[in-house]
């Protein structure tokens, strides 16, 4: 039996970024792109009141809320598997964390940032960008691209694409990613780098399969179950519209062809009755062509 868990899981990433401000920090000052001298310096976990409602909220979804010394408001996210619909998602609730900080009495100048950081655990997120593991949304002026604002920014992170780098001025970033994109229930030793960083190796004694108690591992052991289920009705879904698009497709191509045919025999004078039989459209059809 292998030494630790996956922390992609809920109850995992929860354990491990969702109690313990020191490695939020970290991983927030890691993997977003902040301004020079706008590092996280504290943070600390925003209570349930102040988290803006999910009715859509999946299995496969787990979230971390804090809120840093500058006053900026971060969402961490960990999604298994894709779907479009969960970068707007992302934004409702980037947006509902910025507009939420609007208290009566207060001004707009008082709004701080807020950043949305999507860790997603599967390789169909962004096709159209191949195998870039990051990409990263922010308002920006479509005619002056340099006029960047942070007032909502977010942060996709495609961990199945992440390749493991060898960089000193990045050395956080990659050693998390090598957290998130390495360790798992097959895991029986870690990477000596790993184990000899400070934050990582905390990370990873918190992953022990030995720290969790048996109705835990049930809990953890279930949620990969419900996630398979997800993604078997999704690919099932997926697989159906394909087939319905198919079959529509090709009983347009078939009609597309009927009419032609019909149009050509028409100009040659052959009887519409006659047409139709031939070709499956009603007389109707044909006389309008």
């Amino acid at each position: 039996m292998s030494k630790y868990l996956d922390p992609k899981a809920d109850l995992t990433f929860k354990k491990v970024f969702g109690e313990h401000l020191n490695l939020v920090l970290s991983l927030l000052n890691a993997l977003l792109p902040l301004p020079e001298g706008m590092e996280i310096k504290t943070v600390e976990y925003l209570s349930p009141e102040n988290i803006p409602e999910n009715p859509g909220k999946k299995y496969s979804i787990v979230d971390v809320y804090c809120t840093d010394n500058h006053g900026r408001h971060f969402i961490v996210e960990m999604q298994s598997y894709w779907n479009t619909e969960f970068f707007s998602r992302t934004l409702f609730n980037a947006a509902s964390m910025y507009a939420k900080q609007l208290e009566k009495g207060k001004s707009f100048g008082e709004l701080k940032d807020v950043y949305a950081l999507c860790l997603v655990n599967d390789v169909k997120a962004f096709p159209e960008y191949g195998k870039e593991y990051i990409q990263e949304y922010y308002l920006t002026n479509k005619n002056h691209t340099a006029d960047k604002h942070t007032d909502l920014s977010m942060v996709f992170i495609v961990l199945p694409n992440y390749t493991p780098q060898n960089r000193a001025e990045k050395k956080m970033h990659d050693l998390w990613l090598r957290f998130l994109t390495e360790i798992d229930e097959n895991t029986d030793d870690a990477d000596p780098e790993l184990l000899a960083n400070k934050e990582t190796s905390e990370a990873l004694e918190l992953l022990r399969r030995s720290a969790f108690t048996p109705g835990e591992l049930l809990a953890y052991n279930q949620y990969w179950l419900n996630i398979s289920t997800e993604k078997s009705a999704m690919e099932r879904e997926r697989k159906e519209g394909e087939q319905i698009g198919f079959e529509k497709g090709r009983a347009e191509g078939e009609k597309s062809k009927a009419v032609e045919i019909a149009r050509n025999f028409k100009k040659a004078g052959i009887d519409i009755n006659v047409i139709a039989e031939n070709t499956g459209l009603s007389a109707n059809e044909i006389s309008k062509l």
